[in-house]
């Protein structure tokens, strides 16, 4: 079965625009080391709950979106590997990448799935 990294995270409304720009390139690096898929949902119908969501996971403020995001990969080694290569990369570029949202307040997670179900399974 697939590996998968999932990602929550509350981004300005404001900074969508170059949110998708960091999401083209970032994602783009993780398809070239491995990964079958990336996706990026920018949240269109997310509730406030009574005891917990998204938005109090993240801390989002009232002008914050959530954003949830994923990236599948064939296994847990190649999704460690191109892990290491990643943190190599940005480690090696001259100046950090300018991210558009505040990464301390970003949920992230590393999953071994145990089923999947539909055209893609």
């Amino acid at each position: 079965m697939s590996y998968v990294d999932g990602f929550v995270l509350a981004v300005p409304t404001a900074n969508r625009e170059k949110y998708e720009e960091v999401a083209r390139q970032f994602d783009a690096i993780m398809i070239e080391h491995g990964a079958l898929r990336v996706v990026e949902a920018w949240g269109d119908d997310v509730k406030h709950g009574k005891r917990t969501d998204f938005y109090r996971a993240t801390e989002a403020t009232a002008d914050e979106i959530i954003v949830f995001s994923w990236a599948e990969w064939p296994d847990k080694a190649t999704r460690d590997a191109a892990h290491a290569a990643m943190e190599k990369l940005m480690s090696e570029m001259a100046a950090p990448m300018d991210m558009p949202f505040d990464g301390a307040r970003m949920i992230v997670g590393g999953f071994s799935t145990f089923l999947s179900l539909g055209a893609s399974a």
